[in-house]
């Protein structure tokens, strides 16, 4: 196996030096650095990462936990956030995808074997977890949800903002019966989109009617669900509010399972832009969240911490944006 002392060798210069060039370190000169690549290069040299590991105390792992992967993540959030993380990744580091729920207990999150830890948290079950990296003072970057301590760089979408534009779309469309699909009771993007519900009916003076709240799973099932209680109201809304995408989907199909029409009868709005969002019939008009953009931003904080680069901590809000497509139907 090639060792630097072999590219050292032929290089003429000392290992370190080597070492160095290997590094991309501002101390080695451009042509110097070029020419034990090359060599590198020809010799098909490859890094012991283990070694390295052992001498610089790095594991040379980054983990990427969600709140959970098996419930409530929808296929198109988590492909969106891993999509996102490792398109920053670089090949040094190996990724490593686990679910918090997955775990009985948190002793074999150390830094050992994680030199820095993104989480994409959807829910305040996720705090233990969150509490357990910093005490063990792994570099830490949490996406998605509003967290309280400002010693923690916080990355995530303005979802109440982008669910107030989406309502007020709808009441601009001359609709002001309007209902909501509420998401999972413990995601604190539930809360966020519900407020950005509410803001948007009292801003524009519209009565807040309880039963046009229904409670749902993120899934198309509870949407459909969801949209059978509200058509089954003595005065059923004429547009509906849905918290994601997938029960938006579960709704619409409820809505025609009824013998009506979206958006004739009823409009629909969602959130969050899934790739299958303008394949619907109609195409769903969404919310459209950077879920993706937030993760390459996170990933660009973790790697500048473990590298030493990044030392100060802030809160970074993402713009939503307001996708118009066809299932919302202008009254009037």
């Amino acid at each position: 196996m090639v060792t630097i002392k072999d590219i050292a060798k032929l290089a003429n210069v000392s290992h370190t030096t080597v070492s160095r060039a290997l590094n991309n370190s501002p101390l080695i000169k451009e042509p110097t650095r070029r020419k034990i690549l090359e060599i590198a290069s020809q010799l098909n040299y490859s890094p012991n990462y283990n070694a390295k590991s052992l001498v610089m105390q790095k594991s040379h792992t980054l983990g990427l936990f969600l709140t959970s992967i098996s419930n409530g993540t929808s296929a198109s959030f988590l492909a969106d956030t891993i999509k996102g993380v490792n398109s920053v990744i670089t090949q040094e580091y190996n990724l490593f995808i686990r679910g918090i729920d997955d775990y009985q207990d948190f002793s074999s999150i150390n830094p050992q074997r994680f030199d820095g830890i993104i989480v994409m948290s959807q829910s305040v079950r996720d705090h233990a977890f969150i509490y357990h990296v910093l005490q063990k003072e792994i570099p830490l970057v949490v996406l998605n949800r509003e967290i309280e301590e400002d010693y923690i760089i916080n990355i995530l979408s303005n979802d109440t903002e982008g669910s107030r534009q989406a309502v007020q779309y709808l009441i601009d469309c001359g609709h002001t019966d309007i209902a909501v699909i509420e998401g999972i009771p413990t995601f604190k993007s539930t809360q966020m989109r519900k407020d950005g519900y509410l803001t948007a009916l009292i801003e524009n003076g519209i009565s807040i009617q309880p039963e046009y709240s229904v409670s749902g799973n993120y899934d198309m099932e509870s949407g459909y669900r969801g949209m059978e209680k509200l058509l089954s109201l003595s005065k059923p809304p004429t547009a509906v509010f849905c918290s994601n995408d997938d029960m938006a989907i579960g709704a619409m199909n409820a809505v025609f399972a009824s013998g009506l029409n979206v958006p004739n009868d009823i409009s629909i709005i969602g959130f969050d832009d899934i790739g299958f969002a303008q394949y619907t019939t109609p195409k769903l008009t969404t919310v459209k969240r950077p879920v993706e953009q937030i993760s390459i931003l996170g990933a660009k904080k973790i790697l500048s911490l473990v590298t030493g680069q990044e030392e100060k901590t802030e809160k970074v809000f993402t713009n939503t944006e307001l996708i118009i497509r066809d299932s919302v139907k202008k009254r009037g």
